[in-house]
């Protein structure tokens, strides 16, 4: 069900601020933006920080990889709109919407990195189960990924499992394929600010 407060919740300034982004982008605000304005003390303001340096701070993981990382958690989520907007963000960043594809498909057959493909896995077991395990993180590191690096995509898989329960409970609205592109386009130009 989805919640009225998406539509209704928010003060005039940030009513005018959506109307001008709709008139200028061509696209309605995602509910995902949305939700950042409602109650920016409470939630949005410490999201978007927490989000913003998940997924464009320094790691050694590329943008298009922790995209993708959103997306493969969201898909284990069965979040739709979330899989749509980073699965889009991915293909835009790898410029290889195949490859992205070809992931979500079907992780052990993409055409992917071992150590990348080893940590989806490990957030894949993560995402589902709640709980990995000593030897998970034994087979990541064997695959060749840093500690620092299993920090990092840690970071993501918590941003997107909380974003992905939320867009769930608030009943984020589809986009049209254009309207995910255009968000795409913003979130490799601006980030999660």
């Amino acid at each position: 069900m989805r919640l009225d407060t998406l539509n209704h919740g928010y003060g005039p300034g940030t009513r005018l601020l959506f109307a001008l982004i709709r008139l200028f982008s061509g696209h309605p605000v995602p509910d995902a933006a949305k939700l950042v304005f409602y109650r920016p003390d409470f939630y949005g303001a410490l999201a978007k920080e927490f989000t913003h340096e998940a997924m464009r701070g320094p790691s050694a993981w590329s943008v298009g990889d922790r995209e993708l990382m959103a997306a493969y958690v969201s898909k284990v989520n069965e979040s739709a709109f979330c899989v749509g907007a980073h699965t889009a963000t991915a293909r835009q960043a790898y410029q290889d919407g195949p490859r992205v594809a070809a992931v979500l498909a079907d992780l052990e057959s993409a055409p992917i990195e071992g150590p990348l493909r080893a940590t989806l896995r490990m957030l894949g077991k993560l995402t589902r189960e709640g709980k990995v395990s000593a030897g998970d993180m034994r087979e990541v590191l064997a695959a060749g990924v840093s500690p620092q690096q299993v920090k990092d995509a840690l970071a993501v898989c918590a941003a997107f499992n909380t974003t992905d329960r939320l867009a769930d409970a608030f009943g984020f609205e589809l986009l049209s394929p254009e309207g995910f592109e255009a968000g795409a386009k913003y979130l490799l130009k601006r980030g999660y600010r």
